[in-house]
């Protein structure tokens, strides 16, 4: 009987620690992180997650040809490649060990965050070409769209 006690009090314990990980998700809200660690594990998971939706509309917009087909999509990457989403993550301190963020963000923090602006105008007209289902302009703006993104990881990820 103790060891059943002591077996409910352990997974007790586990889930409530789980329940105060942040953890990435589909959208939603940026959860609020207690140290730049999380910070670190939240963005990079995230971005990762953007990544991929980004290789999904590719598929959908210019293999498929299929624009209703990348509406859901289209619509979760503009709410998670915003800069309201992802910029809380970027807390000072979140570099480091672990991070590949140079610490030139937080030098040039309205640099930085400017990008977030430009990465939403990319994913504005992205998803303008794919509502007009003009696909070769969707090609054209998901390159465009992906020069965004490396020319910030150029500057600002080791």
């Amino acid at each position: 009987m103790k060891s059943l006690i002591a077996a409910l009090t352990l997974g007790l314990l586990s889930l409530a620690a789980l329940a105060d990980t942040p953890a990435p998700e589909a959208g939603g809200e940026t959860p609020r992180f207690e140290e730049p660690r999380e910070a670190v594990t939240w963005r990079r998971e995230e971005l990762k997650g953007i990544e991929r939706l980004v290789r999904q509309l590719r598929f959908d917009l210019v293999n498929n040809r299929d624009a209703r087909g990348a509406e859901p999509r289209l619509a979760e990457l503009a709410e998670r490649a915003s800069g309201e989403h992802l910029a809380p993550a970027f807390i000072e301190g979140s570099h480091g060990r672990g991070s590949e963020a140079r610490p030139r963000i937080w030098e040039e923090w309205e640099t930085f965050e400017a990008g977030f602006g430009e990465l939403e105008e990319r994913v504005a007209a992205l998803r303008a070409a794919a509502e007009a289902e003009d696909y070769g302009l969707a090609t054209r703006e998901l390159s465009d769209l992906s020069l965004t993104c490396r020319s910030c990881h150029r500057r600002y990820r080791y």
